[in-house]
């Protein structure tokens, strides 16, 4: 760029919204950038969301304009961003025109500023009905998307501007580095909570068994494999047991993997009693304005979608957001979450219901990630992330604690079934005699907290997941999982159980309490 914008010339009054400092800072440096590159340069700008990346890059294009005789193109994947960018454009003062299908570009001559979704400005470059001979700036939004690159061909002599909350590219054979020369590093999520720009997350993750679901050809998992797990009577009762524990009665948004999902899910909200609406990409837009103001407008909303809310969805009334999902993509992870991030006067913190081991695969969000390393070896990044045997091999079963209060007269309702097998196999015992050890201990605690033999039956009965929690680990000791193999041992160990306590009950209860049982 010939002309020196300097951070004074960024105190001018002007149309819009006032920058924070940190705003200022990124605007600095992006010019100086530009200034100092070829005129061919790829800058990419990362900023987590609810940072204002679109406040940033609408005052870029107002200094820009300012300063040079040639024009400013704005690229976004979605129609709803293209309508807010052009929106927050016009606050700062940028008169610009939108390049949709529809649009009549006869005028174009008397525009500086174009937005454009990605598609219809390919069709319309196809087509030679856009001049883009003095397109000096182009910026992309959410630029991890890869949709923008084959548009790169028609910008050889032009500065373009990635910006994304995430620089990891979405198609892990296309990475960002291969298309952008530099990444500057926005402000952390730590510093932006810090200095109150964006609401703390609590996080409550559910450990889930993931090992049933199937990583596609876009190295995520499928929605087949996703709706079968997540549609499941259990699954159902792990979501609506969550919210009950962590998100009743606060505006809550559930992300899902799947339309049939989110359709079980807002069933079972809605026989619960709940205000429940969902929303996908096949509701037609007058719908989706009307639930978007249901949603906005009732305290205790709950809103079930798929991934239609991920970007470009501004509700800062958001105090829940529940992953009823698995991802492998980062970006993903931070984008639902980051739909809670927004602050208000009232609210300074939101609640994150992770059913979906995203909080084990990628860390808390908002921990320190170094995006530089991220950008520069993106495979590096990807290779180091757990595997979903990785982190079930990690999980420890937690009573609900409903389900703990029934067994309160016990002190440790926990056994680890991996230090009882290494203890049996160092002394030379066979491993049958971990399960033999683990079921002596569910007995124990079932009739700690009984008063009779049929009180003890009735509690083991409900004490299922953790039965097949304690297989599990048992067979990932030995090495042998079979499907039958697992079923069998699931019901030997239940049959065991129950016959244990029939014969030993009494014996027990006398240990226990020193005194025989009542009967």
């Amino acid at each position: 760029m010939s002309k020196n914008i300097t951070s004074l010339e960024l105190e001018d009054r002007r149309v819009g919204k006032d920058l924070y400092s940190y705003q200022r800072g990124a605007i600095n440096k992006i010019f100086k950038c530009f200034e100092e590159a070829p005129e061919d340069y790829h800058l990419l700008y990362q900023l987590p969301t609810g940072g204002g990346k679109t406040v940033i890059f609408s005052e870029i294009v107002r200094q820009y304009l300012k300063h040079h005789k040639k024009k400013v193109l704005v690229m976004t994947h979605r129609i709803e961003l293209c309508k807010q960018t052009s929106n927050m454009l016009k606050e700062f003062g940028v008169v610009n025109k939108v390049v949709s299908s529809k649009a009549n570009l006869e005028d174009q001559d008397q525009y500086s500023c174009f937005v454009a979704m990605v598609e219809t400005l390919n069709n319309r470059l196809q087509d030679n009905k856009l001049d883009i001979s003095d397109i000096g700036l182009v910026i992309i939004d959410e630029a991890h998307y890869n949709s923008f690159t084959k548009l790169f061909k028609f910008f050889e002599k032009s500065f373009i501007l990635g910006v994304t909350a995430t620089p990891l590219s979405s198609n892990i054979k296309l990475p960002m580095k291969d298309n952008y020369n530099e990444l500057i590093v926005g402000e952390t999520i730590e510093s932006l909570i810090n200095n109150q720009f964006l609401a703390k997350a609590q996080v409550y993750s559910y450990n889930v068994g993931l090992t049933s679901l199937v990583v596609g050809a876009n190295g995520d998992y499928t929605v087949k494999s996703s709706e079968d797990l997540y549609t499941n009577t259990d699954m159902l009762s792990k979501l609506i047991h969550a919210y009950e524990e962590r998100s009743k009665g606060k505006k809550t948004l559930i992300f899902n993997n799947g339309i049939n999902t989110s359709l079980h899910v807002y069933d079972t909200f809605r026989r619960a009693g709940y205000p429940v609406a969902h929303l996908d990409n096949t509701h037609s837009k007058k719908e989706r304005k009307a639930i978007l103001k249901w949603f906005r407008e009732t305290p205790d909303a709950i809103l079930t979608s798929v991934s239609i809310l991920t970007t470009g969805f501004d509700e800062p009334t958001v105090e829940s957001i529940i992953l009823n999902r698995a991802t492998k993509s980062l970006t993903l992870y931070y984008q639902m979450i980051g739909r809670g991030s927004r602050i208000l006067k009232n609210k300074s913190t939101f609640t994150v219901i992770d059913l979906g081991n995203n909080f084990h695969r990628f860390g808390p969000w908002g921990s320190d990630i170094d995006w530089q390393r991220i950008f520069k070896s993106p495979n590096f990044y990807l290779d180091s992330l757990l595997n979903d045997e990785d982190i079930e091999e990690n999980f420890r079963y937690e009573m609900p604690e409903a389900l703990r209060e029934a067994f309160s007269k016990s002190e440790d309702v926990y056994f680890d079934i991996k230090n009882a097998y290494i203890s049996a196999v160092r002394a030379g015992e066979s491993s049958k005699v971990v399960l033999e050890r683990s079921i002596e201990h569910h007995a124990k605690i079932c009739i700690e907290n009984s008063e009779d033999v049929y009180d003890a039956l009735d509690l083991a009965k409900q004490l299922s997941d953790d039965i097949d929690h304690r297989i599990h680990k048992y067979t990932k000791c030995i090495s042998k999982s079979t499907y039958n193999f697992v079923k069998w041992l699931e019901d030997d160990y239940r049959k065991k159980l129950r016959s244990y306590l029939r014969h030993n009950f009494d014996e027990v209860f006398e240990a226990i309490h020193g005194k025989p049982a009542e009967g």
